[in-house]
């Protein structure tokens, strides 16, 4: 398939849409959809390949999460959409080049770095953000030379949320379960390799208020070599499954945890115990990790049917090797971009941009970068249907930017002075051709190029 272009100079519609994860990927499918007015879209990503957290944020063994990326190619190979990768805005475009060349754009740029715990020892040793980990075991080139110390015996986790849950399954998978999977091989190996026989998975507050999927939670009780454990003291402390404001999901996760609770290990060589009603005030360690200081804490009604985690006197000190810090992602401000620093996402009411004046014209924002990081991929669909729909209702009132005509060949052109190394669809089918190919030999989806220049000279290859 080639670059879709047309020397046609009419005063086309476009829309720039800057990220081509799952949120600027069902956005761009919305839009394409439509039509009262045959939109163009132009998706740019910073790196070569597309798709952001699905390639670079799913575990390995979630193949099936995966393959909503089949959704996303189609989308991609629309005759009104063209890709446009490696090129990142602020770096090779900015927000002027922007709105002088489309009549819209949306930012889908997600949240892409971790929620500090903000407590004393955070930055020792062997204290690592599970954004980063993530990262590194998904083959992300910002995380390629990243090193992790597996080399001790206890892990402790610290989130309720489906991220923790995949660091903790992913120190807990076999050689011969990641073998199977994309993992990255740089990380394959230090896995594969690592002395970690327990994680720890720490939560603030109880079961029946933690953010895992069922899902997610089920898998735990299936891994070959770890056992999963819960103290049954700490789910009669959170009550959790009393509480009536649980919903269907954590209702069933409390249900989980119970049948964990009352199972007897099997001796699997490796183990996970869950633990409730903790946070952490301290890493403590001489130049490195050691233990973690924990406060034990009770649930409070806030008087509107929340519960909120109160910490308590009683304090709990645990011996560890390790830290994986799983507390929740936050956006960082783009160059010119109205940012809510509270939130930490791009400030917006119900998708449209807004700064101190009111609502900006033609700026539109999906994703988490727009609500903040939750909800599962296809979360992302609803929400960035709904900020498209903002997007038509001021197409059709007239409330979008009025750039200046160009053809599409002339505004490709003007991308590529920006940034020469621009990657276009076919380019990315290259890389995409290259790494599985590389995975059929032992058996595997595909092994991930995990370098910039390794993705460019796969992309020229015929």
């Amino acid at each position: 398939m080639t670059q879709k272009t047309s020397d046609s100079g009419d005063a086309r519609v476009r829309v720039a849409i800057i990220g081509s994860g799952p949120a600027g990927s069902y956005a761009a499918g919305h839009l394409l959809r439509h039509s009262a007015t045959e939109l163009h879209v132009d998706l740019f990503e910073r790196l070569p390949t597309p798709w952001g957290l699905v390639r670079a944020g799913v575990a390995p063994d979630h193949p099936k999460i995966k393959s909503v990326d089949r959704i996303f190619e189609r989308t991609a190979e629309h005759q009104r959409l063209r890709y446009f990768g490696n090129v990142e805005f602020g770096r090779d475009l900015s927000l002027e080049d922007l709105r002088a060349h489309y009549n819209a754009i949306i930012y889908a740029v997600g949240t892409p770095v971790d929620r500090a715990l903000g407590i004393p020892g955070e930055d020792l040793k062997r204290s690592y953000a599970a954004t980063d980990f993530v990262g590194w075991y998904n083959g992300h080139p910002d995380f390629r030379d990243h090193e992790f110390d597996l080399s001790g015996e206890r892990a402790i986790v610290i989130g309720a949320g489906n991220v923790a849950l995949d660091v903790a399954r992913m120190l807990m998978l076999t050689r011969h379960e990641l073998a199977s999977t994309d993992v990255a091989d740089h990380a394959l190996e230090v896995l594969a390799a690592s002395k970690i026989n327990e994680v720890l998975v720490i939560a603030r507050r109880g079961p029946a208020q933690a953010a895992f999927t069922n899902p997610e939670l089920l898998e735990l009780g299936e891994l070959s070599a770890a056992d999963v454990q819960i103290a049954q003291h700490e789910l009669a402390l959170a009550g959790g499954s009393t509480d009536p404001e649980a919903d269907v999901t954590a209702r069933r996760n409390v249900e989980i945890l119970e049948e964990y609770a009352q199972r007897k290990p099997s001796g699997k060589p490796r183990r996970i115990t869950l633990r409730f009603l903790l946070s952490p005030v301290a890493i403590e360690g001489h130049g490195a990790v050691e233990s973690v200081t924990l406060t034990r804490n009770e649930l409070v009604n806030e008087g509107d049917g929340s519960l909120r985690a109160r910490a308590t006197d009683e304090r709990i000190n645990i011996a560890a090797d390790s830290v994986f810090r799983a507390i929740g992602y936050r956006g960082t401000p783009l160059p010119d971009v109205p940012f809510d620093e509270r939130r930490g996402v791009i400030a917006n009411a119900g998708g449209r941009v807004v700064d101190e004046d009111g609502v900006r014209r033609g700026e539109y924002v999906v994703g988490w970068a727009k609500r903040g990081p939750s909800g599962v991929i296809g979360t992302n669909k609803k929400d960035a249907n709904d900020t498209v729909d903002r997007l038509l209702e001021d197409l059709g009132g007239g409330r979008l930017l009025e750039p200046a005509q160009i053809t599409d060949a002339g505004l490709a052109a003007y991308i590529h002075e920006r940034q020469p190394a621009a990657v276009d669809y076919d380019q990315w089918s290259r890389i995409d051709r290259h790494e599985r190919k590389l995975g059929e030999a032992s058996g595997r989806p595909r092994i991930k190029l995990t370098r910039v220049q390794e993705m460019l000279a796969a992309a020229k290859r015929k």
